[in-house]
């Protein structure tokens, strides 16, 4: 019990940061949806990623894991067809520059958008738990 709060409470915390930061990201409804969110991602990621970990286990061994983020990518796709408040879409990534590096403008289709958004509640839960150890 103690870990399904705590992972939703870190779900919804990376969902209110991923809003945020990509700006193709929208959740309506406030902290509400935000906090059942969590707890939608902490079950699918509970119940539904070990299956899926387990029949994509070969092809994840062939690409070395990288297989894996495919799945990450599902489960958020799913929960955005669970909570249709909560919306990833593509953008439209603005170009800068900082110290010589430059990253022009450039359009983000809604793969991307996903991957984006997967790898951003990834880091973020990974560092929370890493927090809280």
């Amino acid at each position: 019990m103690k870990s399904l709060i705590r992972n939703t409470v870190f779900y919804a915390i990376s969902l209110f940061l991923l809003e945020l930061v990509v700006a193709g990201v929208t959740i309506q409804g406030g902290v509400g949806t935000m906090i059942f969110g969590g707890l939608v991602l902490t079950l699918l990621f509970m119940f539904i990623k070990p299956v899926l970990s387990i029949i994509t286990f070969p092809l994840n061994i062939i690409t070395l894991g990288i297989f894996s983020w495919l799945v990450n990518i599902f489960l958020l796709y799913l929960l955005t067809v669970f909570i249709p408040s909560i919306k990833i879409q593509a953008f439209v990534l603005t170009g800068t520059s900082f110290a010589g590096f430059v990253i022009p403008r450039m359009s983000i289709n809604i793969f991307f958008a996903f991957l984006i958004s997967a790898f951003i509640v990834y880091a973020v839960t990974s560092v929370l738990a890493w927090l809280t150890r």
